[in-house]
This record gives C-alpha cells, sequence and structure tokens, in this order.
C-alpha cells in the first residue's frame, strides 16, 4: 500500500488506485443527499425518497455527464470506439450533463410517485452549487479545467500547492477551476441566506435563481478556459449557460408557472367539518356509557374529547369491559340507527362543495371513521356527488395525525402531495395534514375546541365554510410552506 503515490491518487494498493477526484464527487452527492434529506423531512416528505433520489440521480448523472463529454469532447472518436465511453478512470465527466440525467431521472420519479417535480428541485438545487465548488478541487488534482498561460507573478501571495499544482505541460495555467468554485459558493450563500430569507420565493424560483448564478458564472468563467469542449467554433459551456439564464429569467417572470400552475387537491375531515355528526356521537356514546359506564359521570371536558378520536382510542381511554371488535360493532350498529335522525350537512358545505366541483377541483374526504360510516353520512347528507373519494380508518395502517391516510388521497385522485389542501376541524386534522406537508384551513363553530385546533398553527382559519371559496383564489403554491 502506497499514500498519495501522485497527485491524483490518494492510496495505491497492488493495481487498485483511489483517487481524488471520484471520491471528492461522492463528497458532493453526500452533502446534496444530506441537505436535502433535511429539507424532504421539514416539507413533510417520506424519508425514502432522499434516498430514492441520491441512488437514481446519481446513477443517471454519471451517465449523463459522461455522455456529454464523450458527444462534445469527440464524437467520432468515441463513436468509433464505443467502449471507451466506459473509461471513465481516463477522465471526462461534464457538470450539465449530470445536471440532464439527475433531472431526467427526478421527473420520471416524480411523475410515478405523485410529487412536484419543481418543488423537490428548489430543495436540491442550491445545494449543487456546494457540491459542484467540492468537485472542481477533482479538476485540480486531475490537473484539468485550468485556464490560460500566466506568469509566475501571477502566483505571488497564491499558497504553494496552489502554484505548484497549476505548473502544467512547462507552464503556469490560470486556476479557473478555482474561479468557479468560489463563485458557486458566493452563490449557494446568496440564494439561501439572503434571497430565501428575505424574500418570498415562489415555486421553482430556487431552480430558476441557480440556473441563473451558475449560468453567469460559469459564462464568465469559461472564457478563460483552454480546454473547453466545442461546438460548431463555439464554447457548448458558454451555449448552456445562455440557455440556463435564459430559463432562470423566463422562470423568474413567471412564465413557466403560469403555463404548469394547476388546482390543488382539496381534502376534508368528515365530523364537524362538512357533515355535523356531533349529535349522533354524543347521542351514541350516551348509549353505550349508560350500558357499560352507568357510574360515569360525563362531563362537558368528556364530551369534547369524544368528538375526533378512534373509537378503539376511546373505548381504551375510559375503559370500556368487553372486546374491542364487539365495541365496535355494538357503536356502528347503534350509530348508524341514529343517523337519519341527527346527521345533516354543516352550514355552507352544499355550497362549498358545489361550487368547488363546479369549478373543477378534486375534493376527497380523510377521517379516522370506519368507510362505511363516512359513506352512510355522505348519501344522508346530499354530500355524497360532490365527494371523489373516500379514505377512512379501514382504508390506512395509521390513523390520524399520520399523514398516510391524505398522501393515499392525493394518489387516488392523481394528485400531488404537495399541491394539496387539507381542512378540518381539530388539532389532530391539523397535525395530519402538516406531517403531510399540505396546506391546512381550520374551521370549527365551538370556540373551545378551536382554541385548542390553533395551537396546530394551521395556514389558515375560516370562519364560514364558504369562505374557503376565497382563499383558494389566492396565488399559492398550496403546501403547509407555501413553495
Amino acid at each position: 500500500m502506497e499514500l498519495f503515490p501522485n497527485l491524483q491518487t490518494i492510496v495505491s494498493i497492488g493495481g487498485f488506485e483511489l483517487r481524488w477526484y471520484p471520491v471528492l464527487i461522492i463528497i458532493g452527492g453526500l452533502l446534496i443527499y444530506s441537505i436535502s434529506s433535511t429539507n424532504f423531512k421539514k416539507a413533510g416528505y417520506n424519508s425514502n425518497i432522499a434516498d430514492d433520489l441520491f441512488i437514481g440521480c446519481t446513477i443517471t448523472g454519471v451517465i449523463g455527464a459522461r455522455l456529454w463529454f464523450c458527444a462534445f469532447y469527440d464524437f467520432a472518436y468515441y463513436l468509433s470506439n464505443p467502449l471507451k465511453i466506459l473509461y471513465t478512470w481516463e477522465g471526462g465527466l461534464a457538470i450539465q450533463g449530470a445536471i440532464l440525467g439527475g433531472v431526467i431521472f427526478a421527473l420520471i420519479y416524480c411523475h410515478i410517485k405523485h410529487i412536484s417535480a419543481l418543488r423537490l428541485c428548489d430543495m436540491i438545487f442550491p445545494s449543487l452549487l456546494l457540491a459542484q465548488a467540492i468537485g472542481r478541487w477533482g479538476n485540480f488534482f486531475n490537473q484539468e479545467a485550468f485556464g490560460r498561460v500566466v506568469s509566475e507573478a501571477f502566483y505571488n501571495g497564491w499558497p504553494s500547492f496552489i502554484k505548484n499544482t497549476m505548473y502544467i505541460n512547462g507552464n503556469y495555467q490560470e486556476p479557473t477551476f478555482l474561479y468557479e468554485g468560489v463563485g458557486n459558493v458566493i452563490g449557494f450563500i446568496l440564494i439561501i441566506f439572503v434571497y430565501k430569507k428575505f424574500s418570498k420565493p415562489k415555486r421553482g424560483d430556487m431552480v430558476y435563481a441557480y440556473l441563473m448564478w451558475y449560468g453567469i458564472v460559469r459564462l464568465i468563467v469559461e472564457q478563460f478556459r483552454s480546454d473547453s469542449l466545442m461546438f460548431m467554433g463555439f464554447k457548448m459551456a458558454q451555449i448552456t449557460s445562455v440557455v440556463f439564464i435564459l430559463i432562470g429569467v423566463l422562470g423568474m417572470l413567471g412564465l413557466f408557472r403560469k403555463l404548469s400552475k394547476k388546482k390543488p387537491v382539496v381534502l376534508f375531515d368528515f365530523d364537524g367539518t362538512i357533515a355535523d355528526t356531533e349529535g349522533v356521537i354524543l347521542a351514541t356514546y350516551k348509549i353505550l356509557f349508560d350500558k357499560y359506564l352507568p357510574d360515569y359521570h360525563l362531563t362537558d371536558n368528556d364530551r369534547n374529547s369524544l368528538l375526533g378520536p378512534t373509537l378503539k382510542a376511546t373505548f381504551e381511554k375510559y375503559q370500556f369491559p368487553g372486546k374491542l371488535d364487539d365495541l365496535i360493532a355494538e357503536y356502528k350498529k347503534t350509530n348508524f340507527a341514529l343517523h337519519e335522525e341527527y346527521v345533516k350537512p354543516m352550514d355552507g358545505a352544499v355550497e362549498l362543495l358545489s361550487n368547488l366541483k363546479g369549478n373543477g377541483y378534486k375534493l376527497g374526504v380523510v377521517s379516522n371513521k370506519f368507510n362505511d360510516a363516512i359513506e352512510l353520512g355522505l348519501n344522508i347528507t346530499g354530500l355524497n356527488k360532490y365527494i371523489d373519494v373516500v379514505i377512512g380508518l379501514d382504508k390506512v395502517v395509521e390513523s390520524k395525525p399520520d399523514p398516510e391516510g391524505i398522501r393515499k388521497a392525493c394518489i387516488e385522485l392523481k394528485g400531488n402531495f404537495d399541491n394539496c389542501v387539507y381542512v378540518g376541524d381539530n388539532f389532530t386534522d391539523m397535525m395530519a395534514g402538516i406531517n403531510a406537508g399540505a396546506y391546512t384551513i381550520g374551521f370549527n363553530e365551538d370556540e373551545t375546541r378551536k382554541a385548542s385546533m390553533m395551537e396546530a398553527k394551521p395556514n389558515c382559519v375560516v370562519d364560514k365554510l364558504t369562505d374557503i371559496i376565497n382563499v383558494l383564489k389566492e396565488d399559492y403554491s398550496w403546501t403547509r410552506d407555501l413553495n
């Protein structure tokens, strides 16, 4: 084993060499993964999305980077020697191809998973600048991506290791790798700590900011490069940079936003949100308490606590005697028999749902009730004709506040998780929406329960259901963070 046998190599063991270039690329990739994973978690995505994207984009990114290089470095040579395309250890990767390869995978993945590709890219692209800055040091060790011939005096005051390494083929070369690396780090700081913090970027703006900044940096730096890939007499990187800048500017001006804007999926809790079921719930529990816990005196706080939780949670809380399955079955039988007498639409529910349905919104119900109870209530109230999908307790593994039901409803409605509005009437509902990354709207006519709901800090609270019509007219990206 030999450590640092040459400038390009970290360690050599027999015929195996571990080189700086791939190690630095991997470090850059892991940095992107770490930052993106944290961003995804804050936005309510499952952790496996970061893993899938990291693996998929790494593979397609390397393929894209290699094919781009081969296409514009010496297309005829690689066409006649196709196996040489696989010889990545000989050098030759282009960041523009890596970006293209990664984006293609991300677009396909997001389409399959019903996720907004633009929102995901907003969380990823700025960190590319840091990874690219790290990767440029791989060019330094490979003694490539350098600039014009300069005099020795150019390096007066520079660290000796940079000066000595930039002495290539008998000349001192300009360190364009460092220009671009520093420019990328400055860009990351400006985008994340200035632009994002002090403005209100809309969906896609972080991508467009990256494209503009990197496009400008590369356009300038490439002017000094002496080893650029060429296309029809022009530097390919500069052509690509101009395209990046144009896309970034048009995106910031809102052109693509107008073309891609879609109506959000609108999901509702059932009890207390679109259907007034308080009477039937309390009447049912009173019958069961009188039968199984006749000595228990229900307080106002108890009655409020019965509205919202699952049957399992309530029966366990009050320690009802008997088997849980039998208690649930008895509750449902009693409750269903009382539906005609008690259940009715909430004030404004018919007007709201009719308006949204008529304007092309996809509507669903996500509730901790069982599906048969929800569907019975929808039929009795006449709200069933407006609802496209119902996700009750028996369609999920985890109940609210877990976001499973909301995500499942979005998939069934062929919508995006991150273009979703969830309307509910209690703390649990709001937390389910928040955990799903959805835009949350709180509605509760009872001041005590409303105060509890407000502790979850919903995006918006309405006094009347019909107020939601005006809320949906806002120019938002319908997510918890409005991005």
